[in-house]
């Protein structure tokens, strides 16, 4: 008797404690919408996402000079990307994979690149 009275308290309490962050967090989004606080957070947000590396950087992470073709970088980074894949860093992997596309777009803006659908 005493367990039946205990769970249910427990399903009221925890149904209770549910509606009331839902509640605190529909007020917290009305109160950022009215201050502005939102769109700051998502401006943040996107300056953050934007830092992307620079074109020395991929070279460096790559580890091809300024005068490699474009057919050598996508050898470098078949290796890397594989290694990293096979031996257990993703954090290593996507740095890879960023340097990859930072190259990419600058190959592409100078014409000696892949086209957008190859590489």
């Amino acid at each position: 008797m005493a367990a039946k009275i205990i769970a249910q308290l427990v399903v009221v309490g925890s149904g209770m404690l549910i509606r009331a962050f839902a509640q605190a967090y529909r007020q917290a989004l009305a109160n950022a919408s009215k201050t502005g606080a939102a769109q700051e957070a998502m401006q943040n947000t996107v300056r953050r996402a934007s830092k992307a590396i620079t074109e020395q950087e991929a070279r460096q992470i790559l580890g091809v000079p300024e005068n490699a073709a474009w057919e050598e970088i996508l050898k470098k980074y078949d290796v890397l990307f594989e290694r990293n894949a096979k031996q257990g860093s993703f954090y290593l992997q996507s740095k890879v994979h960023r340097a990859k596309e930072c190259l990419e777009s600058v190959y592409q803006s100078k014409g000696q690149g892949p086209t957008p659908t190859s590489g």
